[in-house]
């Protein structure tokens, strides 16, 4: 522990004003099809469709609930593995970011969903082939620690603090069409079918899309290279030893304690996807009514997300800290309008009565399933909200990519130990009830806890002390390749 108490007190030897005039100085931006390619929104474009190719096609396989099977129990232990791995890698993710290249840490995180694809595949062909899903699953879970802090890293630092809340709305839009067509895709090739899972054709098709997503990362400009819209250079990092690397999460701990207010919020922001997909879409409806309320869902999320970023969170006449308060009373309300409405449908039925063999199945012609689809609605709005509020609360501690890193690290582990205890418990055969009545608590607990961090710690604009990371030695910023202003980039 010396060491890192060693670390820790080089915090303050860094010169606030060094560190300032580099975050002034203006570069001009690139010109021509360069100023256009090189440009941030077109960055965080295509990180939104790598994220479209491979965390999309997952999220529709898992939006059919049980990954498109019958027996949904497969796939409840596959996630139950993989978010347990998620948690373990997600933890140090972080540090593996900043030592080798969020480009590197992407693509690294991007094959494993190729695989867990894969396997459903292979159970559909071989239904004995239920350990090679949880298998696959404990590897996408290492891959989409990796991924996952990569994009955290890059969508949070690319845009000015003014731009926070839009960028991650394009993201976050461009990310979920990936949901939208692998749902409609799915929807399409299953509509006929009476088997109640999709078949071969669907699963062939999600895993040409994530194959395809493999190599989009090396389409993406180098983030060093980035000039954001004000001029400003993207914060890079000088890669330092492993050792510095670990040191920074703890000292982001010890730097930024108000952090540790948001992990409720990060541990149930993936908690809620169980009951959704498995114990509520999985449980009570035929196949190509979950393909359809596959397919709302995701779409509502692009608009859930876009509203919150846009119209609420980067709202241009209102200060920072009013506008973290108008976000932290919309998602609050938006968790009971959904979960008073689907406790009244949750009440109407049980896991012994929907695993009965010919058990009656709502389908899209059915009288009731208007009512129920809505709530799929309400869902993706609430689940986009969440998940974006939560990144621009990130964003607005700090702009240092490095420590961004660092946050984006503890989301996903936390996100991920959540994830993982729900989808065991579902794995178990816990009642339907009990695990939505965790998620409506818990969900309310992440808000709460997070009340005291947006009252105390967001500001009206980032100072030169939440930079911390960039201030410890090994991760001292790099001194820009191109001179000033009278250059261009």
């Amino acid at each position: 522990m010396s060491d890192v108490q060693t670390e820790i007190e080089k915090l303050g030897s860094g010169s606030s004003e060094d560190s300032g005039s580099q975050r002034a100085e203006i570069f001009e931006r690139p010109t021509g099809w360069r100023g256009y390619y090189e440009h941030p929104i077109t960055q965080v474009s295509l990180l939104g469709f790598v994220c479209f190719m491979c965390p999309g096609m997952f999220n529709a396989l898992t939006g059919l609930g049980g990954g498109g099977q019958v027996n949904a129990t497969d796939q409840a232990n596959a996630s139950a593995t993989l978010y347990s791995t998620f948690a373990f890698f997600g933890f140090f993710a972080g540090s593996v970011n900043n030592v080798i290249g969020p480009r590197r840490t992407l693509m690294l995180g991007t094959w494993g969903y190729s695989l867990y694809i894969a396997a459903f595949l292979a159970v559909n062909i071989h239904s004995g082939a239920g350990a090679f899903v949880v298998t696959a699953g404990a590897v996408l879970g290492a891959c989409a620690a990796f991924l996952w802090t990569a994009q955290g890293s890059l969508m949070m630092s690319y845009p000015t603090e003014a731009q926070k809340g839009m960028f991650i709305s394009i993201f976050w839009a461009i990310f979920n069409l990936g949901g939208v067509v692998g749902s409609a895709i799915s929807f399409g090739s299953n509509f006929k079918s009476t088997s109640n899972s999709v078949g071969n054709g669907t699963y062939v098709g999600f895993l040409i899309l994530t194959l395809i997503g493999v190599f989009l990362p090396l389409l993406m400009v180098d983030p060093d290279k980035m000039i954001r819209t004000d001029g400003t250079r993207v914060n890079t990092v000088r890669h330092p030893s492993w050792k510095t690397e670990f040191l920074s999460l703890f000292i982001a701990l010890k730097t930024d304690p108000w952090v540790i207010l948001l992990f409720p919020m990060f541990a149930a922001s993936n908690y809620f996807y169980t009951w959704q997909f498995n114990d509520y879409n999985g449980a009570i409806f035929n196949i190509r009514a979950r393909g359809l309320n596959n397919f709302v869902y995701w779409t509502s999320q692009i608009f859930g997300s876009i509203f919150i970023g846009y119209f609420v969170l980067d709202q241009k006449n209102v200060r920072r800290r009013v506008r973290a308060f108008y976000g932290w009373i919309l998602v609050f309300f938006m968790i009971f309008v959904v979960h008073v409405w689907a406790y009244f449908y949750q009440k109407t039925y049980n896991r012994a009565e929907e695993s009965l063999t010919g058990a009656y199945k709502i389908d899209i012609l059915d009288s009731n399933y208007p009512s129920h689809v809505w709530l799929m609605i309400f869902y993706g709005f609430l689940d986009s909200m969440w998940q974006t509020y939560a990144y621009w609360l990130m964003g607005a501690m700090s702009n240092d990519p490095a420590k961004l890193a660092v946050f984006a690290g503890f989301y996903k582990c936390l996100q991920s130990v959540g994830a993982a205890s729900v989808w065991a418990a579902d794995g178990a055969k816990v009642p339907y009830m009990n695990i939505f009545l965790s998620t409506w608590c818990l969900t309310v607990a992440g808000m709460i806890c997070a009340a005291p961090m947006v009252y105390l710690r967001v500001t009206d604009h980032t100072e030169i002390e939440d930079e911390v990371l960039m201030q410890v030695a090994g991760v001292e910023p790099i001194e820009p390749l191109v001179a000033a202003t009278t250059q261009k980039a």
